[in-house]
């Protein structure tokens, strides 16, 4: 719905809420720019006043997300891996082709403390158009900054899903266990 005219203030804030509500796919910025006719920079700023009214907005790296709290039927569990920034693709192709979600990576930084990251990563499509991302921004993997070391949190509908990953992360070196 592309328009001529900027959309103000509250009005463009509840087109943005309504499109992402209406949406099962993670939409850009830059696509709700062009939908409201402002800039990106315009959006990133309505998107932190629609977070700070406790809307379920959820930042990942193909776009923004509504994410409301519903029944908890599928499994999530945190994994502690350690990998070179080579072994990546291997660890998040694991995790997808189970048939898992990636929702996001952790590190422990010594200045910083806790940084997670949101990934919500769940085919090999996004996993490839996260590696691209990586690559074409010249940007590091969060766990450059710990040795390699992060946790993932990871969901599943099924617990025996979730073991299938850790075993074959296990026995791929990446998955650190007790």
């Amino acid at each position: 719905m592309p328009r001529n005219k900027k959309i103000n203030g509250e009005s463009r804030r509840e087109e943005i809420l309504k499109t992402l509500k209406e949406s099962q796919n993670p939409i850009t910025g830059s696509e709700l720019a062009r939908q409201t006719n402002v800039s990106r920079q315009v959006i990133v700023s309505d998107i932190t006043l629609l977070k700070a009214r406790d809307e379920p907005i959820l930042a990942t790296s193909q776009g923004y997300l509504f994410m409301p709290a519903g029944p908890q039927t599928k499994i999530s569990r945190t994994i502690v891996c350690r990998h070179t920034p080579e072994q990546s693709e291997t660890e998040m192709m694991i995790i997808v082709e189970a048939g898992a979600l990636i929702k996001n990576v952790s590190i422990e930084h010594p200045v910083y403390g806790d940084l997670t990251a949101s990934m919500m990563l769940s085919s090999k499509e996004e996993v490839q158009s996260f590696l691209k991302k990586i690559s074409d921004t010249d940007a590091s993997f969060l766990s450059e900054l710990t040795g390699g070391i992060h946790l993932h949190e990871i969901v599943a509908d099924q617990e025996e899903t979730i073991q299938r990953i850790e075993d074959r992360l296990f026995k791929e070196g990446i998955l650190i266990r007790d």
